[in-house]
């Protein structure tokens, strides 16, 4: 299993773009590794998430994918029997209209 962007940053699915700003930087100033000198491999560890979830989060494309498919999605692409064009469909042409190919 993936991780939990949204609960990474504390936040619902349906957050608006402002909510998950304020998320992103309230997490990120808790866990900065500059604020955590006790246990910095850990703060380090947080902080990373909390960025790649933020990253992920703000983009609306990534977030799509994130939302249907998870963490494996984004990474691996979409899972096979996805529904849709992914690793199974690697080198095939689908035709579009006469003299136009997309090569996937």
């Amino acid at each position: 299993m993936g991780k939990d962007y949204y609960g990474i940053l504390g936040v619902g699915k349906n957050v608006s773009e402002e909510e998950l700003k304020k998320a992103y930087k309230k997490q990120a100033l808790k866990w900065h590794p500059d604020r955590n000198q006790g246990n910095k491999e850990q703060a380090e560890e947080k902080f990373k998430d909390i960025a790649e979830a933020y990253e992920v989060l703000s983009d609306p494309k990534r977030k799509q994918i994130y939302d249907t498919w998870g963490e494996e999605g984004l990474k691996g692409g979409i899972p096979a029997g996805g529904g849709g064009p992914g690793p199974d469909f690697g080198g095939t042409a689908f035709h579009f209209s006469p003299g136009m190919f997309l090569y996937l």
